[in-house]
């Protein structure tokens, strides 16, 4: 391997390094906060659930009553009940109070009604099916931690002990454009020699799974000076820049020189597979990240650096993928002397499948496959063998 590759490990280090929290703060409705980063821990103002209530329908009893019983009064979910008499039980609901005096709550299942009777088949023990206050989240415990991005149970958390707005840290300003005189766009003619772009469609698409706010810039004509005014432009409107393509040492790739001439390349090269030639540096007050042109190498690479980078930068405390150990349902026997990323699906003996080619031209790879196998350099796959496996569900978090 060359040398003057970069590891992922050394890759991943320096990007994360150079990352800043953006400083401004929103408060938005808690309706809308759905993968938002949140700025300030969570706790909550009272309890949860705030007083005893019935996990079941069914009857509200003192345990000491025993199994003949007037029902006496019915409690929906919404109201409250009288204190329970001795003797008697309580028709009651899911979420409904449970009445003082009642210490047991019998599943309907296990009782039979006559008249205005009820008979107990299963005598119940103290506390039964009864949800106890405060058994949920207690009042002025921390409910969301600083940092996290917000899932949708995460904004229902919040909801449920009243809480109307959150703060969130704003959203990135990401800019995109896209280099080569044989992209054209689904819809115009395709002329020989020419490729519809499907990465503009792949990057932008991850940029707002990841909550940035896109700024697309399109697809730049291959030469240094219009390389250099969008890159300008983009440094100007954006927190960070990414793009596709332009990134290598070709007579037409403008990118990496435009990038040391309006600021700096603080990297270059990562001795991964796919997805070589990724530049990072600044542009004025930007970040930059340069994409290969690969349609697969570029879906890799953004998941792999650009996620952290972004989640980083979002204010987000948790920012690298978990990864899990699964059975390998393939043979692997030649690797490559870098870090390999390869296109894998879940089967239904619950091991892995290998998609049959791994060229990085091949996006049908990325769509077929579940997720990604994380393999060391050198490192040969024997079938059966355990892998790092990291599953699209962790890389799209």
């Amino acid at each position: 391997m060359n040398k003057n590759l970069l590891s992922v490990d050394e890759a991943l280090e320096i990007l994360l390094s150079h990352s800043k929290v953006v400083s401004e703060l929103e408060e938005i409705p808690t309706l809308e906060a759905t993968s938002r980063v949140l700025a300030r821990a969570q706790r909550s103002t009272m309890d949860v659930p705030p007083m005893d209530n019935s996990a079941m329908d069914g009857y509200a009893v003192r345990t000491i009553d025993g199994t003949r019983l007037r029902v006496a009064q019915k409690i929906m979910a919404g109201s409250t009940g009288k204190p329970l008499q001795p003797g008697t039980a309580a028709r009651i609901f899911t979420g409904a109070p449970i009445p003082p005096g009642a210490d047991a709550v019998v599943m309907q299942e296990h009782c039979e009604v006559r008249g205005d009777e009820v008979l107990i088949n299963k005598a119940p023990n103290a506390g039964d099916w009864i949800r106890l206050a405060g058994s949920d989240v207690r009042k002025g415990g921390e409910i969301l931690p600083a940092g996290k991005r917000l899932l949708p149970q995460d904004t229902g958390l919040a909801a449920s002990v009243g809480i109307k707005t959150l703060p969130v840290f704003r959203r990135i300003k990401l800019g995109l454009f896209f280099t080569g005189d044989e992209l054209v766009m689904p819809g115009e003619p395709l002329a020989p020699g020419c490729i519809y772009n499907s990465n503009r469609f792949t990057l932008r698409g991850l940029a707002e799974v990841f909550g940035c706010e896109v700024r697309d810039y399109g697809i730049v004509p291959d030469s240094l000076d219009a390389t250099r005014e969008v890159l300008r432009r983009a440094a100007a409107e954006c927190d960070l820049i990414v793009t596709s393509g332009g990134v290598s040492v070709g007579d037409a790739d403008y990118v990496k020189p435009a990038v040391e001439a309006e600021g700096a390349l603080l990297m270059w090269k990562i001795a991964m597979k796919p997805g070589r030639p990724l530049a990072f540096g600044r542009v004025l007050n930007s970040s930059f990240i340069g994409l290969p042109g690969n349609p697969v190498s570029s879906f890799v690479t953004f998941l792999i650096f650009v996620r952290p980078f972004l989640l980083k930068t979002q204010g987000a405390t948790d920012v690298l993928p978990r990864a899990v150990g699964a059975r390998a349902d393939f043979a692997w026997p030649q690797p490559d002397a870098r870090q390999e990323f390869l296109r894998v699906k879940w089967n239904a003996q619950g091991g892995l499948d290998l998609y049959p080619t791994q060229d990085s031209a091949v996006l049908t790879s990325t769509a077929w496959a579940d997720g990604l196998v994380d393999n060391p350099p050198h490192h040969a796959i024997r079938k059966g063998d355990m892998v790092r496996f990291l599953p699209y569900s962790e890389l799209y978090r």
